[in-house]
């Protein structure tokens, strides 16, 4: 059987590839499945440091399937209340899931991230692109809003004025004109993408389990909290991570003049 989600592991990053190119990676309820399963792994393997979310063929994500949505199926099948737990139960769980990652995700854009495929993208915490891709928050164009969590995540990476023009028109914006807004932070040629990646990956890896981790909570945290209580984290995570033994290693490898061997311990 066909994995919709392939789940590779390699070098402590774990390489998550929406694999349904026949619909251009539509987020179909299989999908969801699969994907959410997979976070979950990821959270519990201590060993992974980094996770990049990718797509099989030409696209990143098409978002919605525009099939079932003609003919009222799946999602977009049943009365309104119907469809309102549909969402609850089924595509919400992706951006749940995505954002509880408890370490580090690159999105590595490697075609169209469109709608839903766009706001995937905008649920990691890096995002790199090939210099063919195209993204647009498409929803508007197909007389919809976005519904997965768009417009909270959009805001938050471009800012509020470039995500309302985006989801406000529906217009579609190229690598050049992304890396422009903020969205991705490099562009490539597609050919170099997945090595960008990893080498990116590979730099986050390098480092503590537990350090990465709790750095993220701190980052993810800080854009809901105010600054006292951030402080009061800080100082908690703080006073944890330099009792591990990985702290002491990475002290002791920086006197030693040499590369710390970290255990997650």
């Amino acid at each position: 059987m066909t994995e919709v989600v392939k789940l590779e592991v390699e070098e402590r990053i774990a390489l998550l590839t929406l694999n349904r190119p026949e619909t251009s990676n539509a987020l179909d309820d299989d999908v969801i499945d699969e994907l959410e399963q997979h976070c979950a792994y990821v959270n519990s393997n201590k060993d992974i440091c980094a996770v990049i979310l990718t797509g099989e063929g030409k696209s990143f994500s098409s978002g919605g399937n525009i099939k079932n949505m003609r003919d009222r199926t799946g999602l977009f099948g049943g009365s309104p209340a119907q469809m309102r737990n549909r969402y609850r139960e089924g595509i919400h769980r992706i951006p749940l899931a995505l954002t509880k990652l408890e370490v580090p995700s690159i999105a590595a854009i490697n075609g169209p991230a469109i709608g839903a495929g766009l706001d995937a993208a905008c649920m990691c915490d890096i995002r790199i692109a090939a210099n063919t891709a195209v993204f647009a928050s498409s929803f508007a164009k197909v007389g919809i809003i976005p519904g997965d969590g768009g417009a909270w995540l959009l805001p938050r990476v471009v800012g509020m004025a470039r995500a309302s023009e985006m989801i406000f028109t529906g217009d579609r914006i190229d690598a050049t004109t992304a890396l422009s807004y903020g969205l991705i932070s490099l562009s490539c040629p597609p050919e170099e993408l997945f090595e960008e990646a990893f080498s990116l990956g590979r730099r986050i890896a390098v480092n503590s389990p537990q350090v990465l981790r709790m750095a993220k909570s701190l980052l993810r945290e800080g854009q809901r909290m105010d600054l006292e209580p951030l402080l009061e984290m800080s100082a908690a995570y703080q006073a944890i991570v330099q009792h591990t033994a990985d702290h002491r290693e990475a002290v002791n490898a920086m006197f030693e003049k040499r590369s710390p061997k970290y255990t997650g311990e």
